[in-house]
């Protein structure tokens, strides 16, 4: 009988014996994913950050819009100027506004990202 030398190889297939986490590691996306306490107390945060952000521009927006209805109260007389302010005055300060917000829940949401991705 003529011995083959040729090497037959075999596969084996099974479940894996390590898990992916060392002890002591944790990864927030996983947290967040699997909604864990501490996903959601990820999550959480990042709401809380964002609702600051829109109530302080509301708070600004109150003290900058609130009194004008008073101040034109005051001045009945004054209706070209009610028009320019309303038209005219108030235009810059709201956009300058959004603009904060808009970068301010950017900078939140890329601290966020930096924060879940680890780095």
């Amino acid at each position: 009988m003529p011995q083959d030398h040729t090497e037959r190889r075999v596969v084996v297939t099974g479940p894996p014996r390590r898990t992916g986490r060392a002890s002591g590691y944790y990864r927030p996306r996983t947290e967040i994913d699997e909604q864990t306490t501490l996903g959601h107390t990820y999550v959480r945060s990042l709401m809380r950050t964002q609702l600051r952000a829109a109530l302080a521009v509301f708070a600004v927006l109150g003290l900058l819009v609130g009194p004008l209805p008073l101040l034109f109260a005051a001045m009945p007389d004054a209706r070209r100027l009610e028009w320019a302010v309303l038209g005219f005055g108030l235009y810059v300060p709201l956009v300058l506004l959004a603009r904060w917000y808009v970068r301010r829940a950017e900078r939140n949401e890329r601290d966020f990202v930096r924060l879940v991705e680890d780095r």
